[in-house]
């Protein structure tokens, strides 16, 4: 563009997006180009409402869907919300609403992080008690691991009929390329102020020392998982959770005959329960969202199947060494026993 006046080239780019933007419109597609407020705080949309005049209260549903992880997640033209954030500012939000009269939690997550785990079922929990409206979680398509521990903070679970649940247990994964970098003439050698503060690195091998000092924390988190679960679901001892924790998965109706579930159902089901625990006759069920979602219905947002699993193929150096950092994580990896 070399002696194009400064606007010919601006409009020349303008115009090289907007044709690689429609060409991948197909025959059937199109551009849409449409204000949206600058504003991004969470708006309330009613997506189903039973008939009547001056239908005021409310039946809230809030997903929680993907890995619960306590950080943001990314995309190409802007970053994403940190998924324990959003929570957190949905419960506020339905928290402050005198209108809500009951809340579903819909569920499809493999677990995650135990702290996020832990995070986000406390603040459900810390609802609970504060609104004092009955909480109903409903298990789709995955319910595993720290997805099931957030669903014990709630009053009743409903599995759907082909769910996955359970996966009670820890899981620390620590890599180490030792190997091929001694096959590759590399040596790496950290200074340290204590024989363990380099632990689990993926520079070395895991000692012995270390695997029994990691194994210590593992335990730890496990049986706080168990004491969730104990709470979470009246009746259950401490010890018939732990005979159910061995890490496997269950189906929703095993779910349910074992007693880590109560009932098979759908989200109609869900929300009938919640209208009925919290005595509502006639209700609007409501979603938050950021000022450009849309929601027909209350499927709209759900997910499809999570991918649990990290493909560490084609990426830079710093973010390969963030994954082979460990992790503690109440996550179902999709192994079973």
């Amino acid at each position: 563009m070399i002696g194009m006046k400064p606007y010919t080239s601006i409009a020349a780019v303008c115009l090289a997006i907007l044709v690689v933007a429609l060409s991948g419109c197909g025959p059937r597609g199109g551009l849409l180009i449409k204000p949206v407020p600058l504003d991004d705080r969470l708006k309330e949309a009613t997506i189903a409402s039973d008939p009547g005049l001056f239908v005021t209260d409310k039946v809230v549903i809030v997903d929680v869907d993907g890995l619960i992880m306590n950080e943001r997640g990314g995309g190409w033209f802007a970053p994403g919300d940190n998924p324990v954030s959003l929570f957190v500012e949905k419960l506020d939000k339905a928290q402050s609403d005198p209108a809500v009269k009951a809340l579903v939690l819909r569920i499809n997550s493999p677990g995650g992080g135990v702290t996020a785990s832990d995070i986000m079922h406390r603040r459900l929990c810390e609802f609970r008690t504060k609104r004092k409206v009955p909480v109903i979680a409903v298990l789709e398509d995955v319910a595993a691991s720290g997805g099931y521990y957030l669903a014990c903070g709630a009053d009743r679970i409903v599995a759907h009929p082909t769910s996955v649940t359970g996966s009670i247990g820890v899981l620390v994964q620590t890599i180490s390329f030792s190997g091929t970098m001694k096959m590759l003439g590399i040596h790496a050698k950290a200074v340290t102020t204590g024989k363990f503060k380099d632990m689990a690195s993926p520079f070395k091998p895991l000692s012995d020392e270390d695997l029994a000092i990691l194994q210590g924390i593992v335990d730890e988190f496990y049986e706080r998982f168990l004491d969730v679960v104990a709470v979470g679901r009246p009746g259950m001892s401490v010890e018939k959770v732990r005979s159910l924790a061995d890490g496997r998965v269950y189906t929703g109706s095993q779910a349910v005959n074992n007693g880590l579930a109560d009932q098979l159902g759908y989200m109609d089901d869900a929300i009938e329960l919640a209208k009925k625990a919290g005595r509502v006759g006639r209700a609007k069920i409501v979603m938050y969202h950021r000022p450009l979602g849309y929601r027909a219905n209350v499927y709209s947002t759900a997910p499809g199947a999570p991918q649990p699993q990290v493909n560490v193929v084609n990426v830079n150096i710093p973010d390969a060494l963030r994954l082979a950092q460990p992790q503690f994580l109440y996550l179902w990896t999709g192994r079973t026993p």
